[in-house]
């Protein structure tokens, strides 16, 4: 039976919030740092695993459903976001120690859906039910893909000889040799054997991998977790919201004649669609609620509740299958404060089971000081959040909130807002039942296929919702030397309508794949008017990794620096000296036509394993579409800048024997590829 985390101890983490999922993984992090590194490949890029799953545990706790375990339900949304980060390598080098050997470098070259079943079952330790219930197949695939993952893993490690017995009963060698195969199955797999000399040969061979790994993922328990590791992650909570701001909406003072106006109209009863129009023109404040209005999408609500003296309203909330908008206006009744929710903090849906739908996207708004509606009274302030879409045509979703976001304006921040980790808070609790109904959205097929870079790129659907305009769209990465990471597009015209992309959302990863293709969604602003009938689609760029391997040899006794070719630059190896720690310093100032950002690497040892990583420290320049480079030292509005790219331009690491006394010494260096941005001008026109 799969073991259950107790009733009371789920209420107690959705009552304290993310500082109770920080302590959960705290308390976890040796299995979770394991299970990341299967994937990832520096501590940056760990930071931000660990980042990101807590602020996600935490927004779909109140989705978690009892019928598994809660470590189970972490590791789902885990592995996910290992998959995401481990297609955006863009920054230094390896975390590695003595156990990264060749499993880990074995593991990246398997499949996706191969590495996942291997990781799970091998590193992570849950049963093969609980892994094929995670990555949604059947027990007898999962058996399937588990003996493939296996074999391509023992070709990746150097032992490459075929497996030629009868491949009906492959798949049950797993079992066999962990003896819970079904008796009968057992019987008639022995039979088998006895008489099949081949799989007698395969069986053997298996064994002995299966016995390889196994030992190799018992070594994995005793792999280092950084004594600051936690309080870095804990840092980058706070850190993370400060460069997340856009522009908002724009205030309408309503007068006293037009008041009037209004109220004799409507003792009139002559409020038609076309009033309605008018008469949301002159009276909703909010733009984007307005253009809702006036669309005869969604109802103005006004609900209302107050605490600690602050008062909260409910405007409207939009609801369809990509998301469900919330607007509200809150209001300090006491002192000239203003405040914003924050869902990933202090705001849930306490009936999120009955009427949310695990599937959707859910946006990200962040708060703005800067618009003219959050300008003109210091103790209001307007936004709005978005909520999972609905899985009912209608309901009335019961929202809590007990912490509030305290806005604190700063000249000298991107958007006015203070940084995040000074941010003050204001408790309370305010409970809304706000009534909703799902608006319709319609699905247009595109199926158009073109090449990005020489990879097959195709566009599927376009989804035309309320709230959003949805463009899912596939990138075939079956190629070994090159793989597109991200393909940014920036403008979406629909009846030469242009729209513009949420800049927060990026390319939105659907939860499936079929054979080597990975399918996404971008989200634009939402197509008010006549049903498609043209849409332009304006590529920006396109993220690519490129494997391109290099060794180059170390000798601490000789002088350095010392410079290497790689990629049409030359690299210079700055430093290699050995002590406690053992210093290793690479650069390449050379930014103007260099083909690549940052490149991959590991650095090997005397005794051949890959040494173990104890601090590193990078250097870089950020520089925009137009050349213009910006100072990394100082706030940087990356909202304003045009297709910025990070050229890393000094590495320096340092690194600590796992043996007290013991001095590591570097033996050579060696690159297996590079990530690169290409800017891009295609516009693809599609007839609907």
């Amino acid at each position: 039976m799969i073991p259950k985390v107790d009733s009371t101890s789920i209420t107690a983490i959705r009552e304290k919030g993310v500082e109770s999922i920080v302590d959960w993984f705290d308390q976890h992090k040796q299995s979770f740092y394991t299970l990341g590194l299967s994937y990832l490949s520096n501590q940056q890029q760990m930071e931000e695993l660990f980042y990101l799953a807590i602020i996600t545990v935490q927004k779909e706790l109140p989705r978690f459903k009892r019928e598994t375990s809660f470590e189970t339900w972490v590791t789902s949304i885990f592995i996910h976001i290992c998959r995401q980060l481990s297609d955006d390598r863009n920054l230094l080098t390896r975390v590695e120690s003595e156990t990264r050997l060749d499993l880990f470098k074995a593991l990246d070259q398997l499949k996706e859906y191969e590495k996942d079943a291997v990781v799970l079952t091998y590193v992570k330790g849950i049963s093969k039910e609980e892994a094929a219930h995670l990555l949604q197949v059947s027990a007898e695939k999962m058996k399937v893909i588990l003996f493939s993952g296996i074999q391509s893993l023992r070709n990746e490690m150097g032992d490459g000889s075929p497996y030629n017995g009868c491949k009906e009963y492959q798949k049950d060698y797993i079992d066999y040799l962990e003896r819970t195969l079904d008796r009968p199955k057992k019987i008639d797999l022995e039979k088998h054997i006895y008489h099949c000399p081949d799989c007698q040969e395969d069986l053997a061979t298996f064994q002995d991998f299966m016995l390889t790994l196994l030992n190799l993922t018992e070594r994995m328990e005793d792999l280092h977790v950084p004594s600051s590791f936690m309080e870095n992650v804990k840092d980058r909570l706070a850190e993370k919201e400060k460069n997340r701001q856009q522009k908002n909406k724009k205030r309408i003072s309503v007068g006293l004649v037009i008041t009037g106006v209004i109220a004799l109209l409507i003792g009139l009863e002559i409020i038609t669609g076309a009033f309605s129009n008018v008469y949301y023109t002159w009276t909703e404040e909010d733009q984007e609620l307005r253009a809702f209005l006036q669309q005869d999408i969604g109802e103005y609500l006004n609900l209302e509740a107050k605490s600690s003296g602050i008062k909260i309203k409910i405007k409207s909330a939009i609801a369809d299958d990509v998301q469900t908008l919330v607007f509200y206006e809150i209001e300090d009744t006491d002192d000239d404060n203003q405040y914003a929710m924050n869902y990933f903090d202090g705001v849930f849906v306490e009936n999120d089971y009955g009427i949310l739908s695990s599937e959707g996207y859910q946006g990200y708004y962040p708060p703005d000081l800067e618009s003219d509606v959050n300008k003109e009274e210091k103790n209001v302030y307007q936004g709005k959040i978005s909520l999972l879409p609905l899985t009912k045509e209608n309901g009335t979703i019961k929202l809590k909130i007990t912490k509030l976001q305290k806005l604190i304006r700063d000249s000298s921040a991107p958007n006015g807002i203070r940084a995040y980790e000074n941010m003050e808070y204001e408790t309370g609790e305010w409970n809304f039942e706000i009534p909703v109904t799902k608006q319709p959205s319609v699905d247009y097929d595109l199926d158009e296929e073109i090449e990005v870079e020489g990879i097959p790129v195709r566009f599927d659907k376009l989804t035309i919702a309320p709230t959003a305009t949805v463009l899912h769209y596939g990138i075939n990465n079956e190629q070994t030397e090159k793989r597109i990471d991200n393909l940014n597009v920036d403008i979406l015209e629909v009846n030469n309508k242009k729209m513009k992309a949420d800049m927060y959302g990026r390319s939105f990863v659907e939860t499936h794949q079929v054979g080597n293709w990975f399918t996404f969604q971008r989200h634009f602003d939402p197509h008010y008017g006549e049903k498609p009938k043209e849409i332009s689609i304006q590529l920006e760029s396109v993220q690519l990794t490129f494997t391109d391997q290099k060794t180059i040899e170390l000798d601490a006794t000789q002088e350095y620096p010392q410079t290497f070719e790689y990629a049409g630059s030359i690299i210079s190896i700055d430093k290699v000296e050995v002590g406690q720690p053992t210093k290793v310093v690479i650069s390449d100032h050379k930014i103007e036509n260099r083909a690549y950002e940052t490149f991959h690497f590991q650095i090997i040892g005397e005794d051949e394993n890959y040494i173990n990583l104890m601090e590193m420290f990078s250097e870089g320049v950020l520089i925009d579409k137009n050349g213009i480079e910006y100072d990394m030292n100082d706030p940087v509005p990356y909202e304003e800048i045009e297709q910025p790219r990070h050229f890393i331009t000094v590495q320096s690491m340092e690194y600590q024997s796992n043996t007290a006394g013991e001095k590591v010494i570097p033996k050579r260096l060696e690159i297996y590829g590079y990530n690169a941005t290409k800017y891009l001008d295609d516009v693809i026109k599609i007839s609907l």
